[in-house]
Formats: structure tokens, C-alpha cells, sequence
């Protein structure tokens, strides 16, 4: 079997022999048809990302076809299409046993601590795997990403009344973006990019989007979600809230945040983290797509073969307007 691994940072190599995966208790053996490409991958392809071991097949986004369902597979069949959750939890710590496993304290993640997706089969849990018979293989390669957004919200707990400042205009802002209009609160979205902003328009009319906050001093928002992962814009955001607002960190950033107490006290703010997305966000994503609520096709910019990949990923980070990659196998 080939398969395509991140051999070091910035090397793929392909691997022409690599060992059939035999499926365990539980386990669904799936055919990959679609890859996402998100920031996860361009930073472990350049040694910035955390908790990650080289080498490693890459792949989380997946969208797949069940090729044997196994001995446990539920309601799953041979021939179904179906988003995998790739958040591998233990089962057993507090987080698991409370109905967290999106930040179970033993998490493994497909194609990030295990291998994942950059080959044509692959074993899964068949409770990972979330079934539409609606959905096409790019719609579901794009649940996971869209899982992301759509937890920040939930983190959020908003209300109509509220009005919720996403911060970043990228993949991961992009994701918050449908899932914060679904709550009815007002939103908008900050950016220094016109151009990303200018998608973020196109797809959501009703989004207010700014280039710098100055005029927020007047309507401060109820909520903040910070989608950068830079560690400026982060530390920037606790003085931006409402008195009585909510910040939620969905970027990740390897180093410090740092901010001043005395105002973290006087708003009396409240600080929240988002980890991936829990088991039930990936039904509800795919109703609303199932529905045309959101359409997140829309979102990919680039495509390429998977035989393409040590070839053609080195330039994708720079690539003009590189929004979402899709990957072919």
C-alpha cells in the first residue's frame, strides 16, 4: 500500500510498501476519498506545530466510503459515506466519563500523535464515523474543520441579544462565522486582510467586518472569539470584551498570553479555551449541510492528487489565496 509521510519538517516522501491496516475490535476499515489540508498540517510540514513526532502520515479531514464496517459498527454499512472524527480518547479520565472526549487528557488525533489519512485505506473506531447519505466527499472531508467553529461557539454560550466579535478571517474564523449567525447574535469579524475579509462578506452578508477595533470602544462586544493564534492579537483581546464578556481562544498559540489582572478583574471577564469538537457537534454540521444552511465547498481554493503531495504541498502555504486545500486520493 502507498502511503504519504511527513518524513521531517518540510519532507514528504512517498512509501511504496507500507503495511496493509488490519482492523481491530470496533474498527471500520475505510476507503479515503478527500483530505482537507488545515494549518495543523502546513505547521507540522514546517516544524512549528506542538505535540506532534515526525515521522507521520498526515490526514484528519477526512471524507470516506466504508469498505468493511466491522465487528461493532452500529447502524454502518459497506458503501456509506461518512466524516470521521479523529479524536482517539481513552475512555476513561474525567473529561471522557463528563462527555469531553474532544480534550480527553490521553487524546490521540488521526494524522497528528497516529497516522492518518494520506493513504487509500484506513482502520477506524466505527463510533468515529458520522454517516450522510446526502453529502458529497468534499462536504464531508470539511465537517471536522467546520467542528472547530462551531465548539468556540458552543464554549461562547451566546444569545441572540449578544453581539460576538470574531477575530481572524482565515480557515478557523471562517468556521465560527456560520455557527455564531445560527445563535441570531450579531456578529463581526476583524481582519487586517481586505482580502479575506472580502470572502467573509461574500459568503455572509450580514457579517460587519473591520480592519481595527477603534470603534468597538463604543459597542464593545459581548464576546470574543479569538481564531489567530497570534500571540499579539491574543493578548490584545482583554480589552476588547464588554464588562461582564466572554473571551474564547480557539487559535492555538505555543507560548504565553499575557494580559493585565486589574483589568481582567474589573471587566470581570470570563476566559474560556476550545478544543477540537465533541462527538454530537459532527450530526448536527452535517443536518445544517444536508440542509443548505451552510455549504462550506465554497471554501476550497486548491486541489491536488495525493500522488501530488511531496511535490506540489511545499508551495501551498504561499500560494495566493489559499483559503482550504482538497486532497484527492
Amino acid at each position: 500500500m502507498q502511503q504519504i509521510v511527513l518524513e521531517q519538517p518540510g519532507r514528504f516522501v512517498r512509501r511504496d510498501n507500507a503495511e496493509e491496516p488490519r482492523q481491530g475490535a470496533g474498527e471500520a476499515l475505510v476507503r479515503i476519498h478527500r483530505i482537507g489540508v488545515c494549518g495543523t498540517d502546513l505547521h507540522a510540514f514546517a516544524g512549528r506545530q506542538p505535540f506532534f513526532s515526525y515521522p507521520r502520515v498526515l490526514g484528519h479531514e477526512l471524507g470516506v466510503e466504508v469498505v468493511d464496517p466491522g465487528n461493532a459498527p452500529g447502524d454502518l454499512v459497506k458503501g456509506d459515506r461518512c466524516a470521521v472524527e479523529p479524536y482517539l480518547n481513552c475512555g476513561r479520565c474525567l473529561a471522557c466519563h463528563r462527555g469531553r472526549p474532544n480534550c480527553c487528557a490521553e487524546l490521540r488525533v488521526l494524522g497528528v500523535h497516529v497516522d492518518g489519512g494520506m493513504q487509500p485505506v484506513l482502520a477506524v473506531p466505527a463510533a468515529k464515523l458520522h454517516r450522510s447519505t446526502v453529502l458529497d466527499f468534499d462536504q464531508l472531508a470539511l465537517v471536522e474543520t467546520l467542528g472547530i467553529g462551531a465548539h468556540a461557539v458552543e464554549r461562547a454560550e451566546p444569545t441572540a441579544d449578544d453581539f460576538i466579535l470574531v477575530i481572524g478571517a482565515g480557515p478557523i474564523g471562517l468556521s465560527v462565522v456560520p455557527f455564531a449567525l445560527e445563535t441570531g447574535a450579531r456578529v463581526a469579524v476583524l481582519d487586517l486582510s481586505a482580502e479575506r475579509l472580502a470572502f467573509c462578506r461574500r459568503l455572509h452578508p450580514t457579517v460587519a467586518v473591520l480592519t481595527e477595533p477603534a470603534n468597538l470602544a463604543a459597542d464593545p462586544p459581548a464576546i470574543v472569539i479569538d481564531a489567530t493564534g497570534n500571540p499579539g492579537s491574543m493578548n490584545r483581546t482583554f480589552d476588547l470584551p464588554a464588562h461582564g464578556g466572554r473571551i474564547v481562544f480557539v487559535g492555538l498559540h505555543q507560548g504565553e498570553v499575557v494580559f493585565s489582572d486589574s483589568n481582567f478583574h474589573r471587566r470581570e471577564l470570563t476566559l474560556l479555551a476550545s478544543r477540537n469538537a465533541p462527538p454530537h457537534t459532527f450530526g448536527a454540521i452535517i443536518r445544517l449541510i444536508e440542509t443548505g444552511r451552510i455549504d462550506p465547498r465554497n471554501w476550497i481554493t486548491h486541489r491536488l492528487p495525493l500522488s501530488k503531495v511531496p511535490q506540489r504541498f511545499p508551495g501551498l502555504a504561499g500560494s495566493p489565496g489559499l483559503l482550504k486545500a482538497m486532497i484527492t486520493v
